[in-house]
Parts: structure tokens; C-alpha cells; sequence
């Protein structure tokens, strides 16, 4: 496994985020390539990306941010800063921290929206996009579902409990796994507390803005999804996914011409990018990558 070195920024509010940063085989060969930024999803973290940054960072420089609230980073005193514009300003003091002038990004959910919202301010310094399970259109159905648990706050004595506790809540997501790919899953969200319990490894604050998301009044996300025209770019899907409807992946490729598509069967929201479809086509989009 490729190491990585945990590193800081400050946000420009003060805070100390963390990211993982893996520099890749050679500094001076990954220096030629634009860095990979791999973002995670609300709820998540930077070891979403525990088998994937691995793997790219054998040819390519891999930063994992820990968006505020979450993992290693600091929590803010105001929930109210917990919004994909604030992650976005939060993405560009790390860039200009790094000197990063060119990136690909890979966004799960969460992550996919900061991506569109990059792609507003800074189009010139995307060199290619993936965008995991999320359009500029969410469903009713997955947006109710993540509302159910974000924030909740539970705890187990073990992580066999806390995997089983996972996968009663996003069992129908991930259909027929074993245990040991439940573990898996709560050792990227969650982590063990100060009094021995195993906890959600994020500020259940996040939950507060997100609760005021009105289904019927979305924002206009679609030119931010056109802004990232001329640009190699992916779409995943899962085939279960209840946050990203095949009818709005379908816009998603009317509106911006030779993007790829790749839906996975038997994966709901959001493919975890371990699986050997989800590898392949990254690694495709790679290629195309000036």
C-alpha cells in the first residue's frame, strides 16, 4: 500500500483541517500530472478512499481532504458554515496552500456537488472530473433517507456491532456482502471515542443546514454541471441509487457531450469505488487526462 502523509490547512475562518496526502511514486514524475483530489460524501471522510488514492497514487499525487466537521479536521462553532459553498472556499485555501494549479476531481455525492461548485468559480483548473451517485437534480426518496439517519449520533460496544448497525441502515444499498465488507464500512465512518464506544466520525451538527434542504426549491445545479464542458468526465451510478435518477444521469449526458456512464449493478447510494467497474473506467478517465 502506498503511504500517505497526514497533513493540515487553515480555512480562511480559522480552522485546522486535515488531508491525506499521497505523493506518489516520484515528486518530480507526479509534479508533470495534475493532482487528484479525491472528496468525500456528507457523512464521510477521507478513508473513504482507503483502496482507491492507493492505487492512483502509484502515478499520480492523491490529496484526501477531511472536510470540516469531519475526521481529523476541526468542528466550527456555527453548523450554519456546513454548506457546499463554505467546503468549496475551504478546497481552494488547500489548492492555494499545495500551489495546486490543475486537478481531477473525484466526487462521491457531497463531494460531486463540491466538484459543480468548482466548476463555477475555477473551470480553467479542472483537468477531469468523477462524479459519484449525484446530479444536479436529487431525488425525493434519497434525500428523505439520508435526512432519517444524519445526525443520529448512535454508538456501539464493538465493531461487529457497529457494522451490523451499518448495515441495517444501508443494507439495501450494498445487497449480499459479508461481514467483513460491513467492518470495512464502519472503520471509514466510524471511529472509537474517548470512553470506548464507537462513534460516527463526524460533528452531528452537519445535520442542522442539511435539514432545511427543500426538495421542491433546489437550486439551478445544471450550469455548474455545463461549466465542466470540454473536460473529460465520468458518471457513476449505481443501479439502486435513490438520490441520482437515470432520467436526470440522461440530462447529465444531453448537456455535456462525451462524458462517460458506467452503472453498476447491484449498488445503490454510492458505489464505495473499490468495485473493478468503478476502477477501471477512473483509470480510463485518467488516461484521457492532458
Amino acid at each position: 500500500m502506498t503511504d500517505f502523509e497526514d497533513r493540515h490547512w487553515s480555512s480562511r475562518d480559522g480552522l485546522k483541517l486535515h488531508f491525506r496526502d499521497y505523493p506518489g511514486p516520484d515528486q518530480a514524475e507526479a509534479g508533470k500530472r495534475p493532482a487528484i483530489l479525491c472528496l468525500h460524501g456528507l457523512t464521510r471522510n477521507a478513508r473513504d478512499f482507503d483502496v482507491l488514492a492507493p492505487r492512483l497514487a502509484e502515478k499520480w499525487r492523491v490529496l484526501c481532504p477531511d472536510m470540516r466537521g469531519r475526521g481529523d479536521s476541526e468542528y466550527p462553532k456555527d453548523s450554519a458554515s456546513y454548506t457546499p459553498p463554505q467546503y468549496c472556499e475551504d478546497v481552494l485555501a488547500l489548492l492555494e496552500q499545495e500551489g495546486i494549479d490543475r486537478f481531477v476531481a473525484i466526487g462521491t455525492s457531497l463531494g460531486g456537488l463540491m466538484t459543480m461548485g468548482l466548476a463555477t468559480v475555477i473551470p480553467d483548473r479542472i483537468a477531469g472530473v468523477v462524479i459519484n451517485d449525484v446530479g444536479p437534480r436529487l431525488e425525493r426518496d434519497g434525500l428523505a433517507r439520508i435526512k432519517d439517519y444524519v445526525g443520529q449520533g448512535r454508538s456501539y460496544p464493538t465493531w461487529v456491532h457497529a457494522a451490523r448497525g451499518i448495515e441495517a441502515a444501508q443494507g439495501a444499498a450494498h445487497p449480499g456482502h459479508s461481514l467483513d465488507f460491513w467492518i470495512g464500512m464502519a472503520k471509514r465512518l466510524m471511529t472509537l471515542s474517548s470512553n470506548g464506544r464507537i462513534v460516527f466520525d463526524y460533528d452531528m451538527k452537519i445535520a442542522e443546514p442539511f435539514m432545511d434542504f427543500d426538495v421542491d426549491n433546489q437550486p439551478d445545479l445544471w450550469p455548474a454541471w455545463e461549466a465542466l464542458v470540454g473536460r473529460p468526465a465520468l458518471i457513476l451510478r449505481g443501479v439502486l441509487s435513490d438520490l441520482l435518477s437515470p432520467e436526470t444521469m440522461a440530462e447529465m449526458v444531453r448537456r455535456l457531450p462525451g462524458v462517460e456512464t458506467v452503472t453498476l449493478e447491484h449498488v445503490g447510494h454510492a458505489p464505495t469505488l473499490d468495485e473493478p467497474e468503478s476502477v477501471e473506467a477512473i483509470e480510463r478517465l485518467l488516461a484521457r487526462v492532458n
